[in-house]
């Protein structure tokens, strides 16, 4: 069976704050590491009011202080808005404070708007140098060479843990190339899934880190006892990317009875597309569709997005969902 994790944006809820939202995730995080879920990332997004995860290195500090075995990294940091030196810097010192527990996944997308772009000194063609980029930042974190002059302190010697993040062929490629694990962004943009998963596999070059490739997809999954509970659940969720079709800036709003009185036919399919990876149900019903997505993709590991607007449902989701795909260590066992 498939591995099972969480990504985590620390969406504020509409009629609360950001630091409840921030504060969640970390519950979360704590009931996520009795469950047995294997690792809990958090994205670096900017210029969101939904989102409060921009200072990634910083939440992922918050979580780790509250936890204790669960792996916890970026899903991800978009490496073109940052110095690879920093990012060796921030992710060793993340390393020296929670040994074995950190995880860095790269993304070259900025995370953000042209304009946003701009207020982070940020060139829209650094993107182009990602590959190399990472092959820096796996320099910095790896052994000082002698004669090296510059050292990412902490960092240097910490081999924190890489992983290629991306949406499109592209990231396939370099993960491969790269010998990288690789997560493939399914929970918003899953059109070159299956692709991507083929091109990754296919062309994975193995070596003594690394003997065969290890591939992880995000799913959106809302869980609830009944499927008409899921459903109206599931709203919150559905609203959100109908107000990003909007170019709308809401908090997440809470779940409504009939979300075709919310969303226009056109808006309704644009997000059916972005959601495209989404089960929505009962316990049985979610563990058919897990099933389903895991027989279509051979995914290593699920990473799942579990939105919704009342921190309690969202918290028995995320246990539904673990009982289904029998993660280890369940409170109540």
């Amino acid at each position: 069976m498939a591995e099972l994790s969480i990504l985590e944006l620390g969406r504020v809820r509409e009629g609360f704050t950001r630091t409840d939202a921030l504060n969640e995730a970390r519950r979360l995080a704590q009931h996520a590491e009795s469950w047995g879920y294997k690792r809990f990332w958090v994205a670096e997004h900017h210029n969101m009011p939904t989102v409060t995860t921009a200072a990634t290195s910083l939440v992922i500090s918050h979580i780790a202080a509250g936890t204790k075995t669960l792996r916890v990294g970026a899903g991800g940091i978009m490496l073109p808005n940052h110095a690879p030196y920093v990012i060796a810097e921030q992710f060793g010192t993340l390393e020296a404070l929670y040994p074995g527990r950190i995880d860095l996944g790269l993304g070259r997308a900025p995370g953000t708007d042209q304009l946003t772009l701009r207020a982070l000194r940020v060139h829209p063609e650094e993107s182009e140098r990602f590959p190399q980029d990472v092959v820096e930042l796996q320099m910095w974190l790896g052994p000082v060479k002698e004669g090296q002059r510059i050292e990412a302190v902490p960092g240097s010697n910490s081999n924190v843990p890489l992983w290629i993040l991306g949406s499109s062929l592209f990231g396939a490629h370099l993960a491969a190339e790269l010998s990288l694990p690789y997560g493939f962004a399914s929970h918003f943009a899953p059109q070159a899934l299956d692709e991507a998963l083929a091109v990754y596999r296919s062309r994975f070059k193995p070596n003594e880190k690394m003997a065969k490739p290890y591939a992880l997809i995000g799913a959106n999954i809302i869980a609830a006892d009944t499927d008409e509970e899921a459903r109206y659940l599931a709203t919150s969720q559905q609203m959100s990317f109908a107000n990003l079709v909007r170019g709308e800036r809401k908090l997440t709003q809470p779940p409504i009875d009939d979300i075709d009185t919310y969303w226009s036919p056109m808006e309704k399919a644009r997000a059916a597309a972005m959601l495209e990876v989404a089960i929505i149900g009962s316990r049985d019903t979610v563990k058919r569709g897990i099933d389903k997505l895991l027989a279509r993709t051979n995914a290593d590991e699920i990473m799942v997005v579990s939105d919704m607007y009342d921190p309690e449902k969202r918290l028995h989701s995320f246990e539904i969902i673990a009982e289904v795909m029998g993660a280890k260590n369940l409170s109540h066992a």
